[in-house]
C-alpha cells in the first residue's frame, strides 16, 4: 500500500487512512463549532449529538438531519454547515492541495499520492492542474446556480434570499440536499420550473464525475473543428458515466410518473407538466442530493422501492454523489450478462473490462450493501418504525443521499450514533475503508494457493 510522505499531513499512515482521518478530523471541529452557543438560533447549545450529527451530515454531504436546518442555526452556524458542504463535497484533500497551490507550495510525491487516491485517479502526472481545474468549474457552476436561484428566492425573501440562493446553490452542486428555506425541503416549489431545473443541473453536473467534464469539452471542442463525428472521442469511463445516468433519470422518472400518477397524496391534482416536474426531479434527487419536492413519506410502495435502487446506485466517481456509482453499477450488469452468455470477455462500448475494474465493482457491491444491511439491523432493533421507512433512512445514509421518510428527527440517541457511522462510512467509501486498515504488503513472491473447483448458483 502507498505511504504518504511528509506533505499534507505529516502522519506516517497510508494515504487511504489520511483521507478517512481528515474527514473524522473535519466532523469533529465542525460538531464543536456547531455545539456553541452563538451557533444556534436561541443562543442555546444543542444537545451535541444533535450537533455530531449535524456535523456528520454536512461533512458527508448527506443531508439527513435531527434538527431543521433553518429555524435551529444561526447565521453563524448556518455559515458552519455550509462549510463543511463545501469541503466534504470536494474533499478534504483537494482543499488543503488548493491552499498549497494558493501559498505557491509545490506538491510533493506525498501530496500527489493524497490527491489520486482522494480522486481515484489512475495517473499522477498533471494533478495540480486537475485541482485548479475542478475548483474553477466548481465555482463558475456553484456561482451560475446561485444567480439562477435568486430570480425566484430575491423576490420571495428579498435580500435573504441570496444567502438561501447561494447556500442552495453549494448544497445542490455538492449533493448534500440540505436547505435553509423551510422544514420540508422544496415541497413548496414542486411546480417551479426555475428551481427544478436549475437543482437537476446542479445535482447532475455536480455527480456526473470532474473527469468526465474534462473529456466532454474536449470532445466537444474536436467536434466544432470536425476532428471527430459525435461523441465518439469520449473515453468508456464517460461513457459508461453518461450513459448510464441518462437511462437511470429517464427510467426512474417513467417509473414515478407511473407510480405517482394517480396518488392523491403526491401529484394526482397536478396537471400533466408538473406531475413530469415532479417525477424527473424525484429521478434525479434520488441519486444522492437528498432535496424533495414531494414528502418521501406520502410515495407508493412500488416508488420507495424504486427510490432505494436509485439511491443505492448514486451517482458516478470522482464527483460529489454517494452510492456504489453508475460505473460501478454498469460493470455489473455487464458481467451478468456476460456470464449469462458464456462470455471469456466483459465488453461496454465494444472495449474489454479490465478485470480489476469487475474486482472492484464486487468489492464496492459487497461492502456497501453490508453497511447498509448492518446499519438496517440495528437502525430496527432501536426503532419501532416499519421496515420499509427504516430501510429508506439507512440506505439514504449509507449513499449519502438524505432522502427520509420523516424518521430520522424522531431517533434516540442510540439511532442517531448509528446513522452517524453509517453516514461515515458511506461516505469515505467501502474499498477505502477495507484498504485503510490493510497494512499488510504483498511481497513480489506471491505464494498462490491450490484451486479447487466449487458449485455457484
Amino acid at each position: 500500500m502507498k505511504k504518504a510522505s511528509r506533505s499534507l499531513l505529516p502522519f506516517s499512515l497510508s494515504t487511504t487512512q489520511i483521507i478517512l482521518l481528515s474527514f473524522l478530523v473535519a466532523i469533529l471541529l465542525g460538531s464543536l463549532l456547531l455545539w456553541l452557543p452563538f451557533s444556534a438560533a436561541d443562543g442555546r447549545s444543542v444537545p451535541y449529538v444533535d450537533a455530531l450529527f449535524t456535523a456528520t451530515t454536512a461533512t458527508c454531504v448527506t443531508g439527513l438531519v435531527t434538527l431543521p436546518t433553518a429555524s435551529t442555526w444561526s447565521l453563524f452556524g448556518q455559515i458552519v454547515i455550509l462549510c463543511l458542504i463545501q469541503v466534504g463535497g470536494l474533499g478534504i484533500i483537494t482543499v488543503m492541495s488548493a491552499l498549497m497551490l494558493f501559498l505557491n507550495r509545490k506538491m510533493g510525491l506525498g501530496d500527489r499520492l493524497l490527491i489520486q487516491d482522494a480522486f481515484n485517479l489512475n495517473t499522477l502526472s498533471g494533478l495540480a492542474e486537475f485541482i485548479k481545474k475542478v475548483l474553477l468549474g466548481t465555482l463558475i457552476i456553484e456561482g451560475a446556480g446561485a444567480l439562477l436561484y435568486m430570480t425566484v428566492f430575491v423576490p420571495d425573501y428579498g435580500p435573504r434570499g441570496i444567502w438561501i440562493s447561494v447556500f442552495t446553490s453549494i448544497s445542490a452542486f455538492c449533493n448534500a440536499g440540505i436547505d435553509i428555506i423551510s422544514e420540508n425541503s422544496l415541497c413548496d416549489y414542486a411546480c417551479n420550473p426555475v428551481i427544478n431545473l436549475t437543482t437537476c443541473l446542479l445535482i447532475v453536473l455536480g455527480g456526473i464525475g470532474y473527469i468526465v467534464w474534462w473529456d466532454t469539452l474536449r470532445v466537444l471542442k474536436d467536434f466544432k473543428k470536425k476532428r471527430i463525428r459525435c461523441l465518439q472521442g469520449l473515453t468508456l469511463h464517460s461513457k459508461i458515466a453518461l450513459s448510464t445516468t441518462l437511462i437511470l433519470i429517464f427510467v426512474g422518472a417513467l417509473g414515478f410518473f407511473v407510480f405517482e400518477y394517480n396518488n392523491p397524496l403526491t401529484m394526482q391534482g397536478d396537471s400533466l407538466f408538473d406531475k413530469i416536474q415532479i417525477s424527473f426531479f424525484q429521478s434525479v434527487t434520488t441519486r444522492t442530493a437528498g432535496f424533495a419536492t414531494v414528502p418521501q413519506q406520502n410515495l407508493t410502495n412500488a416508488s420507495a422501492v424504486l427510490s432505494l435502487l436509485l439511491m443505492f446506485i448514486g451517482g458516478s466517481p470522482v464527483g460529489t454523489a454517494g452510492g456504489i456509482k453508475t460505473v460501478t453499477f454498469a460493470v455489473l450488469i455487464a458481467t451478468a450478462a456476460a456470464t449469462v452468455k458464456n462470455k471469456n470477455e466483459v465488453t461496454l462500448f465494444g472495449r474489454a473490462v479490465p478485470k480489476q475494474a469487475i474486482t472492484r465493482s464486487v468489492g464496492v457491491l459487497t461492502m456497501s450493501f453490508t453497511i447498509a444491511l448492518i446499519s438496517t439491523l440495528l437502525l430496527a432493533t432501536v426503532t419501532d418504525a416499519d421496515a420499509l421507512s427504516v430501510m429508506y433512512e439507512t440506505v439514504s445514509a449509507t449513499a449519502t443521499v438524505g432522502l427520509t421518510r420523516n424518521l430520522t428527527p424522531y431517533l434516540g440517541t442510540a439511532g442517531k450514533l448509528i446513522m452517524i457511522a453509517t453516514m461515515y462510512l458511506g461516505r469515505v467509501g467501502p474499498i477505502s475503508l477495507a484498504l485503510a486498515f490493510n497494512s499488510r504488503k504483498q511481497s513480489g513472491n506471491i505464494i498462490k494457493n491450490p484451486t479447487e473447483e466449487i458449485s455457484v448458483g
